[in-house]
């Protein structure tokens, strides 16, 4: 809602007098909300916007433009785009009714031409954007994505949504032996590498194996500490192994923004269990 001034003024007898000031405001009569469907962000998966416009005057509106700025900010002198349209995904509705998808030109904005609101109703975009290298991983950090919507005496209308960085952990594993080529009765050790990309730690996580052949008088690690028998089960008959939760923690990971590219880099959290016996 835009607001206006204005004063007057009276000339007599090489006097000025000027009146009081008045302040009125113009109505827009089309209003838009913005919506993220995702309740967080992580980079590499798709965020849903949805953003609605009500038209409230008795004349169609027909021709309109809605840019979404994808959610630029700057950083250190650098201009950066946390967001990617993801080409195709833009849904369009009218009255809620589907119509033709309409006109999308991407790149650092994404710009959608010839919108129409019909006379006291409504249309709805649905679109998705890929959080990039731009967007900070970190917990705690946050995307404010915004729109500005123009045409038929529309002088701006604007709508913003804020999604916040995830903050969990997410973790990949991968598993080792040595010896590769082992007599029965020698000794054998699995080793489990598991990484964390995410902000959040992770301590309750499980590892499960079967071990076949099966191992004999196991001793376990994580990160070098022996763990005790309470730390978890294992069955010397069928081979069965599975840590308790808690009995390791796999820490968070950090995070980095080159200052001459803008670029965040993701160092994983790591922790290596390992399980030794024999054949």
């Amino acid at each position: 809602m835009a607001t206006f001034t204005n004063q007057a003024a009276i000339l007599y007898n090489n006097k000025k007098v000027t009146s009081n000031i008045v302040t009125g405001t113009i109505s827009e009569i089309l209003a838009a909300v913005k919506t993220a469907v995702s309740p967080e962000y992580t980079a590499g998966e798709p965020v849903t916007y949805a953003l609605s416009l009500t038209n409230s005057g008795a004349a169609d509106l027909t021709g309109l433009t809605v840019t979404d700025d994808l959610g630029t900010y700057t950083s250190g002198g650098l201009t950066l785009t946390p967001l990617t349209y993801e080409a195709g995904t833009i849904t369009y509705f009218v009255n809620g009714a589907l119509r033709p998808a309409p006109t999308v030109t991407a790149g650092d904005t994404l710009v959608i031409t010839d919108i129409s609101v019909p006379a006291g109703g409504s249309a709805v975009l649905v679109y998705s954007a890929v959080p990039n290298e731009y967007a900070s991983p970190e917990a705690g950090s946050e995307i404010t994505n915004t729109v500005t919507v123009t045409g038929q005496a529309i002088t701006g209308v604007t709508a913003s949504a804020t999604i916040p960085a995830a903050s969990e952990a997410e973790l990949t594993i991968t598993k080792s032996l040595s010896p590769a080529e082992v007599t029965g009765g020698a000794p054998l050790t699995y080793t489990f590498d598991i990484a964390n990309t995410g902000s959040a730690p992770e301590a309750a996580a499980v590892l499960s194996d079967t071990f076949a052949p099966v191992l004999g008088s196991i001793t376990v690690t994580a990160d070098g500490t022996a763990l005790t028998t309470a730390d978890y089960t294992y069955g010397e008959t069928t081979g069965e192994f599975e840590t308790t939760a808690g009995a390791f923690t796999i820490p968070a990971a950090s995070f980095a923004q080159d200052p001459q590219t803008g670029v965040w880099t993701v160092t994983p959290g790591t922790a290596t269990v390992t399980v030794s016996g024999t054949l």
